[in-house]
C-alpha cells in the first residue's frame, strides 16, 4: 500500500511563513496560524511542503488506506487560501452560508482574503471541524 504523501516534517513553520512573498497570503497565514493555534490549542507543524496544521488523526478507509493527517490546517497557496478540516463535521451546512466569500471542493475550503469571511463563523468551523475530526473521524 502506498503511504500518505502528505505527512508531518517538522520544518519550521515560522520560515514557511515568512517566506510567502504575497503579502496578502503573507498576512493572513499569520493570522490563521493565531487563530487555529488559539482555538485548537496545538502547536503548528508542517504536513507536505505547504501545509500547516493542528493536531492530527489516523484515518482508516474501507479499502484498508490508512495514515495519519493534520486535524486542521491551511496552506497559503498563490490562488487562495485553503484550508482543510473545517468542512467535514455536521454543523459545517449551517455555517457556510453565513462564512462570505468562499468556495468548497475535495474536503477543501478556498478563500480569497480572510477580509472577505466573517471571522467568527471562521472560528466556529476551525473549532467544530476539529473537534469531528479528532473524535468521530479519529480511528483506533
Amino acid at each position: 500500500m502506498a503511504e500518505n504523501k502528505t505527512q508531518a516534517t517538522g520544518a519550521s513553520v515560522e520560515e514557511f511563513l515568512a517566506a510567502v512573498e504575497h503579502p496578502v497570503r503573507h498576512r493572513d497565514g499569520l493570522r490563521l496560524l493565531k487563530l487555529m493555534r488559539d482555538i485548537t490549542g496545538e502547536e503548528p507543524e508542517m504536513w507536505g511542503p505547504t501545509i500547516v496544521g493542528f493536531g492530527q488523526y489516523h484515518y482508516k478507509y474501507g479499502s484498508g488506506r490508512e495514515g495519519d493527517a493534520a486535524a486542521v490546517g491551511f496552506s497559503p497557496r498563490k490562488a487562495s487560501l485553503s484550508l482543510y478540516g473545517l468542512t467535514y463535521g455536521p454543523e459545517a451546512a449551517d455555517l457556510l452560508p453565513r462564512l462570505g466569500k468562499h468556495k468548497t471542493g475535495a474536503g477543501c475550503l478556498y478563500v480569497n482574503k480572510l477580509e472577505d469571511v466573517d471571522e467568527a463563523v471562521l472560528a466556529e468551523l476551525i473549532r467544530a471541524g476539529f473537534r469531528h475530526v479528532t473524535t468521530v473521524l479519529q480511528s483506533p
